[in-house]
């Protein structure tokens, strides 16, 4: 169960692609970074969704950038916790408080930070980041929330594959 998780790293902003992806890429490139956590894929029925919802903006000629991509990686970790009115909300406070950029990267360091903690592979740290305020509070227990819930997933998950192997054993 850790092993995915120990080298669990999403890409920064300047390392997502800004060439102009296609929808089917977008998918393939968020499911693909995000696939170690086990939860359920993006589709492109779900992309068209977050655009007719304003989540995020629409594409230029069927092309995404990173910005969509960015967010997109957001809302795929996010979404098990926070309903389509809340991710609008919380991009409403981003965009007041910080680039898209500097939230992204934060977002990315914070969510490692708490993910590696949660798993018991390394010590939560304090105060990631050089400010402090309500939006990085707000962000930061959002992404505890996440957490937990891929921390119960998982554990769920193995904890039914092992029953299994047992009860299988058991009977021969």
């Amino acid at each position: 169960m850790i092993e995915d998780i120990n080298g669990f790293r999403l890409p920064r902003y300047t390392q997502i692609p800004d060439v102009g992806l296609y929808l089917e890429q977008v998918v393939r490139y968020v499911n693909a970074h995000l696939a170690p956590l086990g939860e359920p894929e993006l589709t492109s029925s779900m992309v068209s969704n977050y655009v007719k919802q304003g989540l995020i903006p629409s594409p230029v000629k069927k092309s995404y950038t990173a910005e969509h991509l960015a967010r997109l990686l957001f809302i795929a970790v996010v979404k098990p916790v926070v309903p389509l009115e809340g991710l609008r909300l919380m991009f409403g406070i981003q965009e007041d408080n910080y680039p898209l950029q500097t939230a992204y990267d934060y977002f990315c360091d914070e969510f490692e930070n708490m993910l590696g903690a949660a798993f018991g592979i390394s010590p939560a740290r304090d105060g990631i980041g050089k400010t402090q305020s309500d939006a990085k509070d707000l962000l930061r227990n959002t992404i505890l929330a996440t957490v937990n819930k891929v921390y119960l997933d998982r554990y769920l998950e193995d904890y039914q594959k092992r029953r299994e192997i047992r009860n299988a054993r058991s009977i021969c």
